[in-house]
């Protein structure tokens, strides 16, 4: 999981300066629509931040002061967003096909990051995979594929 995550978030980096966060970096793209589905059930669990934290960590590269400012210019450009297409348009064309998919696949890895999924959440990841091209099958197989990494033996609500 670590190598998929690695590729995925290596790619928004391609050609990039590491340390330097323009208003038009997918990192800050990648952020926001992690915001929009965390807070899409109406609360922001511990668990759901921290992971977050811990993926922009590991595959940027970031921390400390970087991190943070990454973290808050996905917020901040969250809250001003109007619909997921600003974030999902961006992506599309920085990702192909398979790092959408995988993309949902870390959607969802931060919905199962408390150990549960609610239905505004299902309801957010549905339509950010449906603007980034991933299929119903693929966005389905990327849930459960989550379910298996956060340990859970069943999804709930499936």
């Amino acid at each position: 999981m670590l190598e998929r995550l690695q590729s995925f978030f290596q790619t928004l980096t391609h050609n990039r300066e590491r340390k330097a966060l323009a208003p038009d970096d997918p990192r800050i793209a990648v952020a926001a629509l992690c915001f929009q589905v965390m807070e899409a059930d109406g609360s922001v669990h511990k668990a759901e931040r921290d992971k977050l934290r811990q993926l922009l960590n590991e595959q940027y590269g970031l921390e400390g002061a970087q991190l943070e400012e990454l973290i808050d210019a996905g917020q901040k450009a969250e809250s001003e967003a109007v619909d997921y297409y600003r974030f999902t348009s961006d992506l599309k064309r920085h990702l192909d096909e398979a790092e959408r998919q995988q993309f949902v696949g870390i959607l969802w890895d931060i919905v199962y990051a408390d150990g549960a999924r609610s239905e505004m959440e299902d309801h957010v990841i549905w339509r950010i995979a449906d603007l980034l091209g991933v299929s119903a099958r693929d966005r389905v197989i990327e849930r459960r594929d989550a379910v298996t990494r956060a340990g859970l033996e069943t999804d709930s609500d499936a």
